[in-house]
């Protein structure tokens, strides 16, 4: 119980030492003091704008395939870290990025965590990822879902090592809103309990899908969004399409349930740039991560030039002037990537400026 003669003490000292200190001591600060930090005039983001050369990390990749075993590492991966979020790691803001390898006759465990996931494979074939009991095959340019609380695990019956691009949501549930879970799964491998690549041959008809899935999740139900398939709508699409003005013809994956984003927290695409492309600048609230499936080009990242080439990975981060350029005369440029707009929509604070447009939300 206070006292009276707590109350003069407390005012007492109050008087004499030094208020900030002391309030620092009562777990408390002066608002007037963080205005700039707490209410910045505009994003004042960690990310830095970076490129991570596939040419130069494919030879450590290698390297770790003919030196380090999956007993040693389970996960041969290199995390894509962006020098300015090193600590927690992360690619961008809420988003993560890195390189996995596996052999000929590996498997990975089995296992799931709140975090969304997804793999886009790079080279190789013959894997194949078990989701839920849904054995789903890996080639080049294929996008693989790994929704969350979904059993994975990885199984290599061919010859080659193959690569792939894992791409979670971790640093947002993880360093921002601590809701991972992780659980192992009794058994190293899951037991195929449905017909393979059963979901993408369900869904990949476009607008005709099976009347009888009445469950209608945030995660789209397709388990592989192959390259073929991308190809013939690009194909399909031609040149009769102008496209974006800031990343050419762009198409977005769907969850074709809800015609929304496949993942609730992330949101695919693919861009083809035809040759000699020059998009318009534009700043998002969203961050994103490129990576390269074919061709070169350039990526003006706020003052940052970016110079892409096959296979290479870029992180563009929130609020940063962003133009894409394919400076070849003759071939295509083809730029997978992902960003974590469908949070920022859902949340009302997705914000978008052109040159001609300083305030599009």
């Amino acid at each position: 119980m206070t006292t009276h003669h707590d109350i003069e003490a407390a005012n007492s000292a109050a008087a004499t030492e030094d208020p900030y200190v002391a309030i620092r001591a009562l777990g408390t600060a002066p608002l007037w003091r963080y205005y700039g930090s707490v209410l910045p005039a505009e994003p004042q983001p960690s990310a830095v704008p970076y490129l991570w050369s596939y040419a130069a990390l494919r030879p450590y990749l290698l390297r770790f395939l003919d030196e380090l075993s999956l007993e040693e590492a389970e996960r041969r991966v290199l995390m894509l870290i962006n020098p300015g979020m090193v600590e927690p790691p992360a690619t961008t803001t809420s988003l993560y990025a890195g390189l996995q390898i596996i052999g000929p006759g590996e498997t990975a465990q089995a296992h799931r965590h709140t975090s969304n996931a997804f793999r886009y494979v790079i080279e190789g074939s013959g894997a194949y990822t078990t989701v839920n009991g849904e054995r789903v095959h890996m080639n080049p340019g294929d996008l693989l879902l790994t929704p969350n609380w979904h059993w994975h695990d990885h199984y290599h019956e061919g010859d080659g090592p193959m690569v792939w691009l894992d791409a979670l949501d971790y640093p947002l549930a993880t360093n921002c809103l601590d809701i991972n879970f992780f659980e192992l799964y009794g058994d190293r491998s899951q037991k195929s309990s449905v017909p393979d690549d059963l979901s993408s041959r369900q869904f990949i008809h476009g607008q005709l899908s099976p009347a009888w899935e009445v469950v209608h999740t945030e995660a789209s139900p397709v388990g592989n969004y192959p390259w073929a398939e991308t190809a013939r709508a690009f194909d399909a699409i031609a040149d009769d399409a102008e496209g974006s003005a800031a990343e050419g013809v762009l198409l977005e994956y769907k969850n074709p349930l809800t015609g929304g984003p496949v993942l609730p927290t992330m949101g695919c695409r693919i861009s083809r740039l035809r040759p000699g492309f020059r998009g318009t600048p534009v700043k998002r609230t969203s961050s994103a991560i490129y990576h390269v499936v074919q061709g070169s080009g350039v990526a003006q990242v706020g003052n940052q030039r970016l110079e892409w080439h096959d296979k290479d990975v870029f992180a563009v981060p929130p609020w940063h002037t962003f133009e894409l350029r394919n400076d070849s005369a003759s071939q295509d440029a083809y730029l997978f990537s992902y960003t974590n707009e469908p949070v920022l929509r859902a949340l009302g604070f997705f914000r978008e400026e052109l040159p001609d447009d300083t305030d599009r939300p």
